[in-house]
């Protein structure tokens, strides 16, 4: 079947970005690594061969995951990007092509990439004073007390100096196993792998638990300015102060040197004391790295091999079909369980209608599985030599499993969908997305409780949420009444979110978090959106024609309308709450560089009065930068920008303004 590319990338960025909250924000990730690289590889590929379908929700448009709830948010004085991937040595030596158009004799250093949870240091004064993840990017949680619990991390260092370093946190192998065993003693489920253990610790509000787990940690950059030269010598330098560094690296002039390192650790990943999933190759040149400089997502002086994922046989045993809030019918088998990357699994995706015709999947097939250390993996091929003389193609349904509409398979979609608009998993799906924490962020109305107050009439529509009553909570089973009082708070504090929020929850199609952010900056209030024109919205810079008719479309239907009505006359705020960019600032089309340390400014509040002025900030000097803001002890950066001709502020000069 010939597929439009606009469909391809629509289906392609919403699969990739509930996968991507599945892994970073939930710790409870449904697809293996090789399965997400595969798909985000194809969204790339068909991105660079239409650039004007982006879409401003795009997996490659952003980095990281969300803020969860119990956590203080955290904002980064920098940008913290995450590793482009490359998943053959021929995208290794496609990266290394690449630096060698601007430096033809590159120095790299290969250090191990360490499966864990990012994090980033702060130190003033020689002393710890925060530790956050990466979240997103730019904010992250604030998991401070959970960090001063893990042994190798210092809470002083033996100079009076200011250092911000990234690096990850990991538990131990053995640690590992430990904390399984234990868990299952006390009849509590294992984690999957010593990743998530990780993550999951670190999230622990008790920080005895973190104490007691026994994390550890390697630090591997410095955010800022660099206390050296080369990534070599700052990693020398971590070691001085007191930090834990991977020792197994080695410094590589050609690609020869590199794919023998990568084939050593290969060789030698299973007899760690930790987990590592590739080989990260960095420009050892400091001065380099800011030359190079960075994508929208990804550093141009650094790349991430990751290692080919595992593999395991097992048989195909049966398949469930389940239906999403956009009527998409997923089908997984289920299996013979089977271990695979140091865990049990029993099911797979089977991701669509095509997947399974393309690979003729069929009950009671044996099956190659594969996994790269997440928890449900897919199916590589079928064994053909080992499939029953009697079997026959896989049933595909005709109607769907939860209302018996019948099914439809567009021209244009992978997908099987039921286009029923009043399918009873269609309603408490949209339910679930409009209460999650992406969108209004209603603390307690998850998964259990929609189901179980759509199961009692008790609501239909997103609407109804805010007609709900204490007495209405009570007829649920396990519900109390704190917890319903609780909930009922949670449901009045969503109505004074700003609107960007609610764009989302509303589940229109193509309009991702970014979209409906970027949409209510725009326009300021709901009421706007409502009547603009498709070309008014394709006007907005990386929004375009199909979110424009989408979201037209979406509030041209009567049904929308009266929600909306149903939604203001609940007291839902229409409002964009947070601070509309500056078209007319002094500053406004510059690009940025911040450097040096400021005496009256924190990092972050010089970021702010810049882009409240109209300016976009970035981390590095280069040609396209038009402005540096210098503070005490600049260095690098300063003398780039002399020497390019840059226009050079003080911090005094950012004051006056």
């Amino acid at each position: 079947m010939v597929m439009n590319s606009q469909e391809e990338i629509k289906s392609l960025v919403e699969t990739l970005n509930r996968y991507r909250n599945e892994y970073y924000t939930l710790d409870a990730p449904s697809v293996e690594d090789a399965e997400y690289d595969r798909l985000y590889a194809r969204l790339e590929k068909l991105e660079n061969e239409n650039p004007d379908l982006v879409r401003a929700d795009s997996p490659t448009q952003i980095v990281g995951g969300r803020v969860l709830e119990g956590f203080k948010k955290f904002t980064h004085p920098y940008n913290l990007y995450s590793l482009q991937d490359a998943f053959s040595l021929e995208e290794v030596a496609e990266f290394d092509a690449r630096v060698r158009k601007t430096f033809p004799n590159p120095e790299y250093i290969c250090e191990l990439k360490i499966d864990g949870l990012s994090l980033s240091l702060y130190y003033e004064d020689g002393r710890l004073v925060t530790a956050a993840t990466r979240g997103d990017g730019s904010v992250g949680e604030d998991i401070t007390a959970q960090v001063r619990q893990i042994a190798d991390v210092p809470q002083t260092l033996p100079d009076a100096i200011d250092l911000i370093l990234r690096g990850e946190a990991y538990l131990p192998r053995k640690n590992f196993d430990q904390l399984n065993s234990e868990r299952e003693l006390e009849g509590l489920p294992s984690f999957a792998n010593p990743r998530n253990a990780a993550a999951g610790t670190l999230r622990q509000l008790d920080t005895r638990v973190v104490k007691k787990r026994g994390l550890a940690t390697f630090l591997y950059q410095a955010a800022g300015e660099a206390p050296r030269e080369t990534q070599e010598e700052v990693l020398e330098y971590f070691a001085q102060l007191g930090f834990v560094v991977n020792p197994d690296r080695i410094m590589a002039n050609n690609l020869d040197e590199i794919y023998a390192f990568i084939e050593k650790c290969t060789q030698k990943r299973d007899n760690l004391a930790y987990d590592i999933d590739g080989v990260v190759i960095k420009v050892n040149n400091l001065a380099q790295q800011d030359e190079l400089g960075f994508t929208v997502k990804f550093p141009r002086w650094a790349i991430a091999y990751k290692f080919p994922p595992e593999l395991a046989e097992t048989k195909i045993l049966s398949v469930d079909w389940t239906v999403g809030r956009t009527g998409v019918v997923t089908p997984t088998a289920n299996m013979t369980p089977v271990t695979l990357a140091q865990t049990t699994v029993s099911r797979a995706t089977l991701h669509n209608v095509d997947y399974i015709t393309e690979k003729d999947v069929r009950l009671g097939d044996t099956v190659m599985i594969y996994k790269a250390g997440d928890i449900i993996p897919a199916v590589q091929r079928v064994l053909l030599n080992k499939r029953p003389a009697d079997s026959q193609p896989l049933e595909i349904p005709t109607h769907c499993p939860e209302c018996a509409s019948e099914l439809v398979h567009y021209e244009d979609e992978v997908a099987l969908r039921c286009v029923n608009p009043l399918c009873p998993a269609q309603i408490r799906e949209k339910l679930i997305h409009f209460a999650s924490r992406g969108a209004m962020n209603i603390v307690g109305l998850g998964e259990k409780v929609v189901t179980a107050l759509y199961d009692n009439g008790l609501i239909h529509d997103v609407a109804d949420i805010y007609r709900l009553t204490e007495p209405d909570l009570l007829k649920l089973d396990n519900l109390g009444e704190k917890s319903a009082l609780k909930l009922l708070s949670a449901i009045d504090n969503s109505r004074a979110n700003s609107v960007e929020r609610l764009i989302f929850g509303l589940g229109i199609r193509h309009v991702g978090s970014k979209a409906a952010k970027i949409l209510a900056q725009h326009f300021g209030n709901l009421e706007k959106i409502v009547l603009a024109k498709p070309e008014e919205i394709a006007e907005i810079p990386a929004l375009g024609m199909t979110v424009a008719h989408a979201v037209h479309s979406y509030f041209q239907l009567e049904g929308s309308q009266k929600l909306l009505e149903e939604l203001k006359l609940a007291g839902l705020n229409f409002d964009y709450l947070g601070a509309l960019p500056k078209k007319d600032g002094i500053l406004s089309g510059k690009t940025v560089v911040l450097t040096g340390k400021l005496s009256t400014l924190t990092r972050n509040e010089a970021k702010e009065k810049l882009e409240s002025l109209g300016a976009v900030v970035t981390g590095s000097v280069s040609k396209k930068t038009d402005l540096v803001v210098a503070g005490e002890a600049a260095g690098s950066k300063l003398a780039k920008a002399e020497e390019l001709g840059i226009e050079v502020w003080s911090e005094n000069d950012l004051a006056k303004l």
